[in-house]
């Protein structure tokens, strides 16, 4: 079954016996942004048809942000892999291409997936967040068996404006309370930082067969 064949998150529950909460699991951490980002970004928000397309918003909110994430981060063993609509397989009932995606860094070569996977990001499709969380759970019941349920593995939803955090470990999906908003980029981007922080915790490198 695809990721894409769940059409909200409670399906994906259903199927695989999750359990539910909201509770504030991130703790929002300074980061500096740089001043060529707010240069970039202001125009993008202000001179561009962001509000009429999935394709504008992708590219010119949400992977922007996760660049500027990625260039300020450094993790266990370096920086983590980025990886930009990559398949995710587990088995004949869960597959499907993920919009972005943070796991371990290979040592190995960047063309390699490793283990362990630690965020998921998917793009809420004409901003449909339930439908997206559908989707973003299914990805993250399969990365946390590839993962071997060792450790937690994190979802963003976003429409390139609003961000929501959640987390998968032991069976239980967490919702963190508070969302965010490219209004503030600095707590928007003080929580990506945080939940990375988070994501990172005691990392060892795995590589997929």
């Amino acid at each position: 079954m695809k990721f894409t064949d769940y059409q909200d998150f409670h399906q994906v529950r259903a199927d695989y016996q999750i359990k539910y909460q909201e509770i504030e699991f991130v703790s929002e951490c300074w980061t500096d942004v740089s001043i060529i980002f707010d240069i970039d970004f202001d125009f993008h928000k202000n001179c561009s048809n962001i509000d009429q397309s999935d394709i504008a918003r992708r590219e010119l909110m949400i992977l922007p942000v996760l660049k500027e994430l990625y260039q300020n981060c450094s993790g266990i063993k370096g920086k983590p892999g980025f990886w930009v609509q990559s398949k995710l397989e587990l088995d004949e009932k869960l597959s499907g291409t993920v919009d972005y995606i943070f796991t371990a860094q290979s040592e190995l070569s960047k063309t390699l997936l490793s283990l362990p996977i630690l965020i998921l990001i998917t793009q809420a499709k004409c901003n449909n967040f339930e439908q997206g969380w559908g989707h973003c759970l299914a990805a993250l019941v399969t990365a946390d068996h590839l993962n071997h349920h060792s450790r937690p593995v994190y979802g963003i939803i976003t429409d390139g404006k609003l961000w929501e955090f959640r987390r998968l470990h032991n069976q239980v999906f967490t919702k963190n309370s508070a969302s965010y908003t490219i209004t503030d980029l600095d707590k928007l981007f003080c929580m990506l930082n945080g939940l990375f922080s988070l994501a990172t915790q005691d990392l060892r490198v795995e590589i997929t067969p």
